[in-house]
């Protein structure tokens, strides 16, 4: 009898033991955790690959499901990227548009599926109001105006008298490209010393940066006394062109450049360039905190800015720490 009794306690705690391991068990399957679709732009610079292991590093972290796709500098595979989301039923769809128009359709199509849009590094433009919730990247117009803050101080201490700019731009219709640009030309516009001689695209690449610095030498030779590029990339590609001629960048050319990737925090310490606005890549907790929110139906920050510094020779650039990126 006891030994009867022995054995059914032991089945009763052994069903004990069975259930909870499968309540255990349902309770995990009923909350897969977040499942999130990133489009990324391309591979093209520093500064975007440093974004995407950021973005992959902080998924791990969180211990979100990532779905990730490289649209190689293409709009039309961007969009086909975001229909295999809305297809696979991600709980949030976040890209890093190449350009700012031709959204509208595919995000309505996201929409209509009920899942929410996170806008990384660049907005977008559209008719249609509600398409996306959330803008996580840096205020580009005010990098722009930092860029130009630099520029006037540094005029004041050399006194110069008359400054001819020429300006390597990002890709045409961006919204760096367009807000960078803004920025720079509304800070110089009450300096009369101030003249942007041309803007030419270079498209954030560095080939296209040193297609252009060759087109501007070629245009206006030793009347440049500046060039302004949009990211380090084109600076980069630039700089060679520059030291094919009799003029040394850093010196008889004031060179800016925005992001402050390590290898033109690198040339800053050179100094074959004169001032490197930060522009930083690592964007990805940001991304994962607002997407478990909207996850969790919670509300989020319409835009959400990190915080950004300036490098240049009027500082002690020895003492900038590595970059990471």
């Amino acid at each position: 009898m006891l030994r009867s009794k022995a054995y059914r306690l032991f089945g009763i705690l052994l069903a004990l033991v069975f259930i909870t391991g499968c309540t255990g068990a349902a309770e995990e399957t009923a909350d897969p955790g977040l499942l999130l679709g990133f489009s990324q732009i391309g591979s093209e610079s520093a500064w975007r690959i440093g974004n995407t292991r950021d973005i992959e590093r902080s998924a791990e972290e969180y211990g979100v499901s990532l779905m990730f796709e490289n649209a190689n500098q293409s709009q039309e595979n961007q969009i086909d990227a975001i229909r295999r989301f809305i297809a696979y039923k991600v709980d949030v769809i976040a890209f890093s548009p190449i350009v700012e128009d031709g959204w509208d359709n595919v995000l309505l199509e996201a929409k209509d599926a009920g899942i929410p849009v996170i806008l990384v590094d660049r907005d977008i433009k559209t008719e249609i109001d509600g398409l996306t919730t959330c803008l996580i990247g840096a205020d580009f117009y005010n990098e722009g105006v930092m860029a130009a803050q630099y520029l006037i101080r540094k005029a004041d201490e050399l006194g110069l008298e008359n400054v001819n700019i020429v300006e390597i731009t990002g890709t045409e219709n961006s919204t760096p490209m367009e807000q960078r640009q803004a920025g720079f030309a509304d800070t110089i516009a009450d300096d009369p010393r101030m003249h942007i001689l041309e803007s030419i695209d270079g498209d954030f690449i560095t080939s296209r940066g040193a297609e252009c610095m060759r087109y501007l030498l070629e245009t206006y030779g030793e009347d440049i006394d500046v060039v302004y590029s949009h990211n380090d990339e084109m600076t980069l590609g630039a700089l060679p062109e520059i030291e094919k001629t009799n003029m040394v960048p850093g010196k008889d050319i004031i060179i800016i450049s925005i992001d402050a990737g390590q290898e033109a925090i690198d040339v800053l310490k050179e100094g074959r360039i004169n001032c490197v606005v930060e522009c930083t890549p690592n964007l990805g907790d940001e991304l994962m905190e607002t997407a478990l929110r909207l996850k969790n139906g919670e509300e989020v920050e319409a835009v959400i800015h990190p915080v950004e510094q300036i490098f240049s020779d009027e500082m002690d650039v020895s003492a900038i720490e590595p970059r990471g990126y």
